[in-house]
């Protein structure tokens, strides 16, 4: 398992990197760009469509609207940064219940939690069959007549099923590239009547599995802070989580715009389903690193809540999408956020990972306001975990 790089090898992907400085035209583009618009009118127009980014791509555009540029200084500054081949860490799960195994399951899991805050498994459990069906699930319901997904389209958090581009459309700088259909299983399960006809059997099956593997994904991050087991099983974490399916169409112009901002997720943990296009990445130590998908694999990573009750031991660290030229990409994370019976009780930092010399870095967290104030702002935003430092 790679998790480091040597500071030669650095060197070598930074002087790599100079040679090729791919965003100097789309700069120029952006900069030029000039002339008063009324930016509320094109959010409002775009959104009253209820066709999504895929609607853009179906009318035929080749130059992406503005209000999906990204600002004239973001594209600058990728001149001065770069993508470095390093993988991150892969984790096989096989023979998990095994006693010398486990252990070495534990221990790749801590370091990859500790230093990466991302990593991919394998060998999972989930049968292949399952996640290829739900990513053409994802895709049937994106690529089904417009009619029919509009029945869904709404802004409403409230909703267990709901299809929209961009939650933070009206809050965001900059509108990201893709259309989500969120459903939500916080509470309790949407009816089979309530999820879309084209993908509601391949998300039942999904749901299934992908529950019970976050259980053992909490039993071994448990296991990797030196607790019990079933610590962050007990606390109810892996118990509620919505199923967020993103599609990113072929994009236009990809270096104008991202297929998600820079961002770490505000929840405990997510688990990521992706089909073979790249476009993932993670920040880490200033640089980009791409999360290449493999064959069967799931990505795991840290969310803001988990950082805070492991008293940052583990790290959510910040993670994009760029947009590209080939698509559909799609995605399909899980994210894992407590049930919704935990909306008014404090998240704070496990007792056993604090003393004296190493005392609570968080106040304590009520989820309803923490969620309320992830909703409220935009993804770009200062994320909720800021406010809660002590």
């Amino acid at each position: 398992m790679q998790s480091r790089i040597t500071l030669n090898s650095r060197r070598e992907s930074l002087k790599s990197c100079q040679k090729e400085r791919a965003y100097q035209a789309p700069v120029k583009m952006a900069s030029e760009i000039s002339g008063e618009y009324n930016r509320s009118k094109e959010l409002k127009d775009f959104d009253d469509t209820k066709a999504g980014v895929k609607g853009l791509v179906d009318a035929g555009i080749v130059s992406i609207p503005k209000i999906f540029i990204r600002p004239a200084e973001e594209l600058a500054e990728e001149l001065n940064s770069c993508r470095i081949n390093c993988e991150v860490p892969i984790i096989d799960l096989t023979n998990i219940q095994e006693g010398n195994r486990r252990k070495e399951i534990v221990d790749e899991v801590r370091v990859a939690s500790t230093e990466w805050g991302f990593f991919q498994v394998v060998n999972h459990g989930i049968p292949l069959s399952v996640l290829d069906e739900m990513i053409d699930g994802v895709r049937r319901f994106n690529e089904q007549d417009l009619e029919s997904k509009q029945e869904f389209y709404s802004r409403d958090p409230t909703k267990k099923v709901r299809f929209h581009s961009n939650f933070d459309l009206y809050a965001s700088r900059t509108a990201d590239w893709r259309d989500t259909l969120t459903l939500s299983f916080l509470d309790s399960d949407p009816q089979p009547e309530e999820l879309p006809a084209v993908c509601r059997e391949s998300t039942s099956e999904y749901t299934k599995y992908i529950r019970k593997l976050g259980e053992t994904l909490f039993e071994l991050l448990s296991e990797a802070l030196g607790l019990q087991a079933d610590h962050l099983v007990s606390l109810g974490f892996a118990k509620g989580c919505s199923i967020v399916c993103h599609y990113y169409p072929a994009c236009p112009q990809p270096e104008l715009t991202l297929g998600a901002r820079k961002h770490a997720d505000p929840g405990l943990l997510t688990v990521l389903l992706q089909n073979e296009i790249n476009g993932l990445q993670v920040l880490r130590e200033g640089q980009w690193f791409d999360v290449h998908p493999v064959r069967g694999g799931l990505v795991v990573n840290i969310g803001d809540l988990l950082q805070i009750v492991s008293n940052d031991k583990l790290k959510s660290v910040k993670h994009r999408v760029v947009a590209t030229h080939v698509g559909p990409r799609i995605s399909v994370p899980c994210f894992f956020s407590g049930h919704s019976s935990l909306l008014d009780k404090p998240f704070r930092p496990i007792k056993e990972l604090t003393s004296e010399a190493n005392p609570p870095r968080y106040k304590d967290v009520v989820l309803r306001e923490y969620v309320a104030r992830f909703l409220s702002g935009s993804l770009d935003g200062k994320p909720p975990i800021d406010y809660y430092k002590q």
